[in-house]
């Protein structure tokens, strides 16, 4: 199965499970008093969904609040790398962080892990993609998601870097850390020769689709490469590459989310394969370009959608309003649910739908841009904007049906969406994630091997 087939498929999943949602879970709004914009207030509140949002029973992050239905392993890794930032920001104390890290990686470890269908949390160290509330298991018919158990790991690498001192919390939280990652048996999934499955269901084996490139998978690639324990070959790398599509002068990817998610933990600033290393640039500036493009893309919006223009803009994978047809301008309009909405030159995804975490999560590579882009959506359409941030996503141009006549507003943050702006605005302010990463062993062999050269890596003995 193609790769943006299978990702679809995904969504529909995703969009299927959120539109039947278990009322009993979903808490009554509180009204937030909205403040002018500010980028403390924005980041503060959005560390405090990671914070506020993970159970204190198997400390797994909700996929979306306020409607709640089930955790995300990939939300978990992403708040856990939040710990750092909340540590940074003196939003908690390290002590209180490196507990919640510590509670969060033994009750991982403990976790059943398995080949049955059900009443197990994962399998050769990977963990399904979502898990249920109240006992931390399979949710539903989900699958073995590798992608997902990459980024949980990323952020489980983050604390085993990040908790460097000699005291017995810390210690524990290294000791942990280091036998989640080693644990993960990265070779077991590779469907193809050197190709990675996207995950696996216990009623059929393997998912008929592969990790190649481009994409966010960048990240659980590198981690794989550089597992002491279970590695996959190192010529996994060049396979990768062989599929990219070089288009406007960078490797293409319609959704911002791929550009973003591997590097919310690698600093690719500087360092080269052999392929960016034949175009010229790194993995930055090829973020950078896509950023550009689909800002630029917004702002030339061929549609005329509401609300679009240079300081509002951002295309990626987010919720919609529904699915459903609509007439606009005299044309047909297909907005979406849930949808990787994108630009590229081999993708166009837009039904007017803006999503804060398409520039929140590129303020590295577009700091001027995407803090004009944050105070615009925060000031200008305060009803995407609530106790932690921003919402996951609007559309100010969806104006039919009760309740829309101003447009419509997301009820929902998603962590998935959450993490990239707490994270990369931490990246960019002080590299904080980047930097601790830079000393993990293994992110630094899973690059060497991969055939990463200059910059950072230079130091690196």
């Amino acid at each position: 199965m193609p790769f943006r087939c299978f990702w679809l498929a995904c969504l529909c999943l995703l969009a299927c499970n959120s539109s039947n949602q278990i009322a009993r879970f979903a808490p009554v709004a509180v009204p937030v008093k909205h403040v002018p914009y500010s980028t403390e207030e924005l980041q503060r509140r959005t560390f405090e969904f990671f914070w506020q949002e993970t159970d204190t029973v198997f400390w797994q992050t909700q996929d979306r609040y306020p409607t709640i239905q089930f955790s995300s392993i990939a939300a978990t890794g992403f708040g856990l790398a939040g710990i750092a930032v909340g540590i940074q920001n003196s939003y908690i104390s390290r002590q209180q962080g490196a507990q919640r890290a510590l509670n969060t990686l033994q009750t991982l470890w403990n976790m059943k892990q398995g080949p049955e269908k059900a009443g197990v949390s994962g399998y050769k160290g990977f963990f399904y993609h979502f898990l249920t509330l109240d006992k931390a298991v399979r949710y539903q018919e989900v699958e073995l998601s590798t992608i997902d158990t990459g980024l949980l790991m990323a952020g489980v690498l983050t604390v085993m870097s990040y908790f460097d001192r000699d005291d017995p919390t810390e210690n524990q939280v290294r000791k942990i850390a280091d036998e989640l990652y080693r644990r993960v048996e990265w070779n077991w999934a590779l469907d193809d020769p050197n190709q990675i499955a996207m995950g696996w269901h216990p009623e059929n084996g393997f998912i008929n689709a592969d990790w190649n490139g481009y994409n966010e998978a960048m990240v659980l690639l590198i981690m794989a490469i550089g597992s002491p324990t279970h590695a996959i070959p190192a010529e996994s790398w060049a396979d990768w590459c062989s599929t990219y599509e070089w288009k406007d002068e960078h490797v293409i990817f319609g959704p911002l989310f791929g550009h973003q998610y591997s590097q919310m933990f690698v600093d690719f600033k500087g360092i080269q394969d052999p392929y960016m290393k034949s175009k010229g640039i790194d993995y930055f500036e090829n973020s950078r370009r896509a950023t550009l493009d689909n800002r630029n893309y917004c702002v030339r919006n061929p549609f005329k959608f509401t609300g679009y223009s240079e300081d509002c803009w951002g295309l990626t994978a987010c919720d919609g309003p529904k699915d459903t047809v609509i007439q606009w301008q005299g044309k047909e309009i297909k907005v979406k649910g849930y949808n990787a909405r994108g630009y590229a030159a081999n993708y166009n995804q837009d039904d007017g739908t803006i999503a804060p975490t398409a520039a929140g999560g590129s303020y590295p590579f577009t700091p001027e841009l995407s803090e004009k882009a944050m105070a615009r959506m925060w000031n200008n359409y305060p009803g995407v904007v609530g106790k932690y941030g921003f919402k996951d996503s609007f559309n100010p141009t969806y104006t039919f049906g009760p309740g829309n006549e101003k447009g419509w507003y997301d009820v929902d943050y998603l962590g998935i969406d959450q993490g990239p702006i707490l994270i990369q605005m931490e990246n960019y302010k002080t590299g904080l994630i980047w930097n601790t990463l830079k000393k993990n062993p293994y992110i630094q062999a899973g690059l060497k091997k991969a055939g990463f050269t200059g910059g950072w890596l230079n130091s690196i003995q």
